[in-house]
């Protein structure tokens, strides 16, 4: 494992966030969802693809309050802009299961 300088987590933004909405992207080549994910005032509302469909559908993953990187820069997916990456962690099935608070926290906090 390769180490980092503490300044090099400090430029990383993992914010807290909430999942207003999720839809299916049938165009992507691996199974995803399009997320649009409420991060408070200060940033506004993001879009992900998130490739999380083995453990969640869509209607469990709108209020969900989850992790997610917000200052790398948009990536294009087929015929959607990714503003933000949701994280999560790989099961030995290859599955993810998403990174989130287990309280309420302030849409936006950053992980300390």
């Amino acid at each position: 494992m390769k180490e980092i300088q503490w300044s090099d987590f400090e430029r990383v933004e993992l914010r807290a966030g909430t999942i207003v909405s999720a839809e299916a992207f049938p165009e992507a080549r691996v199974p995803a969802y399009k997320l649009l994910i409420d991060f408070g005032p200060d940033i506004g509302h993001k879009k992900s693809s998130a490739q999380i469909t083995d453990l969640y559908d869509t209607e469990q993953l709108v209020g969900k309050q989850i992790v997610a990187v917000v200052n790398f820069p948009p990536k294009q997916i087929g015929p959607f802009m990714s503003e933000c990456l949701v994280t999560g962690f790989h099961r030995d099935d290859n599955s993810i299961v998403l990174a989130s608070v287990d309280s309420d926290v302030p849409n936006g906090a950053k992980l300390a």
